[in-house]
């Protein structure tokens, strides 16, 4: 695989995993009992998102990394993988 396709894995993985990490560690204004005036109860106190998306990041590089490492020493194939239909010819 090209370097342009291990980019637009590692885009998907990156949001597919910035939207696992965002709830975690997330206390609302309600639950710390300081909602203020004119914003929603249920709103983040402190939401964190510049730690979580340095986190993000590096988990993302760590399974692209990992995934491709896989692919790269033909651990991962798509001859693995069970398919509806025959997507190439084979000889």
């Amino acid at each position: 695989m090209g370097v342009g396709t291990y980019i637009a894995i590692y885009f998907i993985v990156w949001w597919v995993v910035i939207f696992t990490v965002l709830p975690f560690g997330v206390r609302s204004q309600h639950e710390d009992g300081a909602v203020e005036d004119g914003t929603e109860p249920g709103a983040p106190q402190r939401p964190m998102l510049l730690r979580k998306a340095l986190a993000t990041t590096v988990i993302s590089a760590i399974l692209v990394l990992l995934f491709a490492w896989l692919v790269e020493t033909d651990r991962l194939n798509v001859d693995m993988f069970p398919m509806p239909f025959q997507l190439y010819e084979t000889k």
